[in-house]
């Protein structure tokens, strides 16, 4: 039998441990063998249909990171659970919507108040789950979404029906149009100076309109934006913070990469110097930007998301724990 998450929209269904929320898997029958596309011409193949996806094995960092255990936490204790999750790897599952489980008569946990088993957003849970979990959850809130919204031919209109289980893709019977999962690269950057007077780093921070403008503290993140056709990297770089703030960097350099499924962005990570400029925001997007000493930072993003990251590996850098 195979394993599955369940989810509903950007929740996934979790029980409450000692430590905090934690995703259930159910065990999935036997599935069906469906209407599928097949270039062979063989007998239709076993294969997800429309709230059933197959997810990939999501590796820890520890896979590419050459010391995991140099942490950014100061507590004894924070170190070990950080070592624990750089070296955790979710294992290759299935997701299934709530939905689905409904249709095909699939037992589910008790889900009420005072169970310990609740629908829990995303996230909510980035901010506990070791990253390779994370990755995974947010593959699947992908893969639905896009079964979801790829029902039909882009081409001719036709209604799409899925490939074989060894391709990932939706057909088009009529016209053979494949359609993939699309994923949307976004480019992030924390932008660095001294400070004029006092030679603190300092980092480029700005409040987003979309962060909301009533509740308090306002959170101020880094500035961030689609890469454009054309374009590579650097240059979104480059053009997303004259855009936004109106100033020039230097020393533009990659650091590390984060899934974002909303709607499903593929988050990369740079570092950079201030070369020039005076701040000048995009009304449009932002509300205010100025760089802040790293000892008095206002309200940043959770633990979890890249921005964090990328904050705090600058922090530890300067012998400062957020």
């Amino acid at each position: 039998m195979t394993r599955a998450f369940v989810f509903s929209d950007d929740t996934v269904l979790c029980h409450q441990t000692i430590n905090g929320w934690w995703p259930l898997y159910i065990q999935l029958p036997s599935f069906n063998i469906s209407n599928s596309i097949s270039d062979s011409g063989k007998e239709p193949q076993p294969t997800y249909q429309i709230g059933n996806v197959s997810l990939l094995e999501s590796l820890a960092p520890s896979h590419w990171q050459s010391d995991t255990g140099d942490s950014i936490n100061e507590d004894e204790n924070d170190t070990v659970k950080t070592e624990e999750a750089a070296t955790f790897t979710a294992q290759a599952a299935n997701a299934i919507t709530y939905d689905y489980a409904v249709a095909h008569d699939i037992a589910l946990p008790i889900i009420a108040e005072g169970s310990g088993n609740a629908f829990v957003p995303y996230r909510q849970l980035i901010t506990q789950l070791p990253a390779a979990l994370s990755a995974q959850i947010s593959q699947a809130i992908q893969l639905l979404r896009w079964q979801t919204d790829t029902q039909f031919c882009s081409r001719c209109a036709s209604p799409v029906v899925h490939a074989t289980a060894d391709e990932r893709a939706m057909v088009c019977p009529v016209c053979r149009l494949r359609q993939y999962p699309r994923v949307q690269p976004c480019v992030i950057t924390a932008i660095t100076r001294p400070n004029p007077q006092t030679g603190e780093m300092q980092i480029l921070l700005a409040h987003h309109h979309r962060y909301g403008e009533q509740k308090r503290p306002l959170m101020y993140g880094l500035i961030a934006g689609f890469v454009e056709v054309g374009e590579s990297l650097e240059h979104a770089v480059v053009r997303e913070v004259a855009e936004e703030v109106n100033i020039s960097l230097s020393d533009i350099r990659y650091i590390s990469s984060q899934p974002w499924p909303f709607p499903s962005n593929l988050m990369l990570g740079f570092r950079a110097s201030y070369a020039a400029g005076d701040i000048v925001i995009q009304e449009e997007e932002l509300s205010h930007a100025d760089f802040f000493d790293l000892s008095n930072l206002p309200k940043i993003p959770f633990k979890g998301s890249i921005a964090y990251e990328l904050i705090a590996q600058i922090a530890h850098e300067q012998g400062i724990a957020l």
